[in-house]
This record gives C-alpha cells, structure tokens and sequence, in this order.
C-alpha cells in the first residue's frame, strides 16, 4: 500500500445553462480513480458546496464506472462530500479537477478550489485536470499572483467538441479560449481522441477518452 494520497474535486452544480441537468461526469473520476487504486493510493472525495454531487455521463455498461459507483468507500464518500472549505492540501500529494460541464459554472470562482490547487503545487505536489476540469485551472494563482497554467501547454474539451455536442451557447464561456487568455498555451487534438498534456506537475486531459492517461500520468510523476 502506499502512503500516497488524491483528492478528486467535483462539482456542485446541476443546471446546463438551462438545456438539461449536469453535474460531474462519472467516467472521468471512475477512470483516474482505477488508476490510483490500482497503484495503492488513497483517494478522497471532495466538492465545491459539499454534500451529494450531481452526476452527469453515466455509462452503465463501463465496468470501471459501475466499480466506482458500487465501491463501498467512495459511496460513503459520495453520500456527503466535504466542501472544500473543509479539506486541508497539506494531506495530499495531487488534486484531480473531475470534468463535467457543472464544472464550468462553479470551479472558475471558488477561492478553495483556487486555494487547494496552488498549496498542493507549491509543497511540490500534482496538479491534474480532464475534460472541462481545466476550467478550475483559470483562476488558479501561485502565491506570487502569477497564473499556474501561464506558459504552459494544456489541454482541455476543445471548441470542435463543444460545437460538437451542441453546447456553445449554452455554456459561460468556451473553456479552450479561457485557457488561452490567461496565458497557456491549448493544445488540442483531434475530437474525441485521448489527449494529455504533462508540463512539470501539471496534467490535462481533452476530453472523457483521456481520463484513465490523466490518471497514469500522475501515477507516473507520484512515483517519480
């Protein structure tokens, strides 16, 4: 077993710009979840308002997702999150941002999510992100007030894919362009393709197809 631990940050929100209900997207923390226990991690859950998260994207014919759902400490877990307000960064080595189009609405303004990001990389620790995750990353400064991803290749669900599920109106704003004003360099790839992106301690995923790489790579810089 290894002494090392992982926080997955969900969202709260439900509403899809009014279109339909969202919330997290179960594959993208099913699939980063296997790859940490599989590497004998310790993995908490945590959301931006606490209590039960709304789910998005479940695919009941994944085993890995069904796994999830069905494993009796993460259904504890998923009963009643702590909020981040109430997690302390200090006691973990990477933070994974869950996609889901919820995310779009409450990570980009949550000071704990900004907070826990910046102190789990300034101690040296991973931070990750798939799909619309990154738009957590947004408003993330170090300590310094220097944007965490300025300067660095990124990636996250490109404009294709948005225009491609219908959703451009719908959402606040398109999270590969937001990227870009606050300084990173987007790195897409073709729709609906496992892309990652790993530069120093960050890692991003495009899309629901590169969870389980964002979940390796940071298996892959936890063990160094």
């Amino acid at each position: 077993m290894s002494d090392k631990r992982v926080l997955l940050v969900l969202t709260s929100h439900d509403d899809l710009g009014g279109v339909r209900r969202t919330g997290y997207y179960v594959g993208e923390a099913a699939h980063p979840w296997k790859e940490f226990v599989d590497a004998g991690y310790t993995v908490h859950l945590a959301s931006i308002a606490g209590g039960t998260p709304p789910q998005d994207g479940y695919d009941e014919s994944d085993d890995v997702q069904r796994s999830f759902l069905e494993d009796e400490a993460i259904r504890a877990q998923l009963a009643d999150t702590p909020s981040l307000d109430d997690i302390d960064p200090s006691e973990y080595d990477a933070v994974v941002l869950v996609g889901g189009h919820g995310t779009m609405w409450d990570f980009p303004g949550s000071t704990a999510l900004a907070a826990v990001g910046r102190d789990i990389y300034e101690s040296g620790g991973v931070v990750a992100a798939v799909c619309h995750g990154p738009s957590g990353l947004v408003n993330m400064k170090l300590t310094d007030g220097t944007p965490l991803i300025a300067g660095k290749m990124v990636a996250g669900f490109t404009n294709e894919e948005e225009a491609a599920v219908g959703l451009t109106e719908a959402v606040p704003f398109l999270l590969a362009d937001r990227l870009t004003e606050q300084g990173a360099k987007h790195v897409p790839s073709e729709p609906w393709s496992e892309h990652v992106e790993v530069d120093e301690r960050l890692v991003t995923g495009q899309n629901p197809q590169s969870a389980s790489a964002v979940g390796r790579e940071v298996v892959r810089l936890l063990n160094g």
